[in-house]
């Protein structure tokens, strides 16, 4: 059955239906000094002739946090045995909904986090065994175009989205900000204690496009938004993610059932986290990714590369894909995610760019689908949505696009 056949109950306030995108203009990147106001633009010519705007490149496979690693459901000798070797446990982490327990391990003194991993991993083989990788959040500062204005969705009303209960895992939000102030949103920080967590920038603009107040283009004002902070600043003032924080607020998320997870943010293929991942797979969590910015020629990005992780790219102008977008066939959707106009902490907004800021349209459309007609896999819901979709590269799926663009709306009565 069509999904743009569906009926909902007007008591739950949403249906989704066919509409094509109104698409925002690809942006220039605004540079700003330290007061934030802006100093200029930055572009830089590519290869190919498109114009790249100055992201920094992260590193995923070495962006990890120095003299830790971690381990998944270590043996009953593993302390024992670690001891000897000169490795101490830092903290024991129970996901209890995952029946899982991951072990914060910190490593001998004058040995780096590669060789310590090696050396664990010879001893144990077979036990997931990781660096604390840390995550990015799959976002870049550009130049009025609120969320759903940039996809083409009608306004909403208040109550749209009632009855979805969506899950994100990213930085801090404020909740005092006036499109999230009053809205159905509890909020949960898993930084590291004696850390503080880290800004809230990144965090706000995803809650507000997911459940902001319909003036400030919310996509589903009415839903309740379970947010996980996994942001913090380290000892040299880095704003980090780590993977700890990370299976932390998944473990959060499978415990509070929610009906989609929105994970905005990028990093490597952590064995610990992968395992985490299909465990709460296996509980029914289903997860969205942005497809990261790290460039074409980059590396997956994951959580998004994760076979059952729904992975989404950004689009811009004239349905160009946008500049940093990574490419790669693990590539499920494509949604605007170019010129946004997002809120930011203190009450105002400003316009941003990045693959962060499509994901959560396909977030909305997710946790509407399992919300009115079940839990299903990430490979039913990849077919229910291919039947609506309007290609946008090579044909079928590819690996700029994916399926391309979902072209489904929700709809609010009255």
């Amino acid at each position: 059955m069509r999904l743009s056949a569906l009926v909902v109950s007007l008591a739950l306030g949403v249906l989704l239906i066919p509409a094509g995108p109104s698409l925002a203009g690809e942006s220039k990147i605004l540079e700003y000094d330290a007061q934030g106001r802006v100093k200029g633009i930055k572009r830089v010519e590519t290869k190919d002739g498109r114009q790249d705007y100055g992201f920094r490149k992260f590193d995923p496979e070495n962006s990890f946090e120095e003299g830790e690693l971690i381990v998944i459901n270590p043996p009953r000798n593993f302390l024992g045995t670690i001891r000897l070797m000169g490795f101490s446990l830092m903290e024991r982490v129970r996901l209890t909904e995952l029946n899982l327990e991951v072990q914060r391990l910190r490593i001998p003194a004058g040995m780096n986090v590669p060789r310590a991993r090696t050396l664990l991993r010879g001893r144990f083989p077979g036990l997931s065994i990781d660096a604390n990788h840390v995550f990015d959040p799959s976002a870049g500062v550009s130049e009025k175009s609120v969320a759903r204005n940039a996809i083409g969705w009608r306004k909403a009303t208040p109550n749209c989205g009632a009855g979805v209960k969506l899950g994100m895992v990213d930085a801090g939000v404020d909740l005092e900000h006036p499109a999230l102030k009053g809205q159905k949103i509890v909020f949960r920080s898993f930084h590291k204690k004696g850390r503080k967590p880290g800004p809230n920038v990144h965090g706000t603009a995803v809650a507000a496009m997911l459940v902001g107040k319909p003036e400030w283009g919310g996509l589903l004002p009415g839903a309740e938004l379970m947010a996980a902070n996994m942001f913090e600043i380290n000892e040299s003032g880095r704003k980090v993610g780590n993977a700890v924080a990370f299976l932390k607020a998944i473990n959060w998320m499978a415990k509070e059932k929610v009906h989609v997870v929105n994970l905005s943010v990028a990093g490597a293929d952590n064995k610990v986290l992968r395992r985490v991942f299909k465990s709460a797979q296996k509980k029914g969590l289903v997860m969205v990714a942005a497809a990261g910015n790290w460039g074409r020629g980059s590396k997956p990005a994951y959580p998004a590369a994760y076979k059952d992780v729904v992975a989404v790219t950004a689009f811009g102008r004239e349905k160009l894909v946008y500049a940093r977008a990574n490419r790669g066939s693990y590539i499920d959707f494509a949604a605007p995610g170019v010129r946004i106009y997002t809120a930011v902490p203190g009450g105002g907004g400003r316009f941003q760019s990045g693959t962060s800021f499509a994901t959560p349209y396909l977030s909305a459309l997710i946790g509407l689908e399992v919300a009115h007609r079940g839990k299903k896999k990430s490979s039913v819901l990849r077919r229910i949505f291919r039947k609506n979709t309007t290609d946008m590269g090579a044909p079928g799926k590819d690996k700029v696009f994916g399926w391309g663009f979902v072209n489904l709306q929700p709809r609010c009565p009255g």
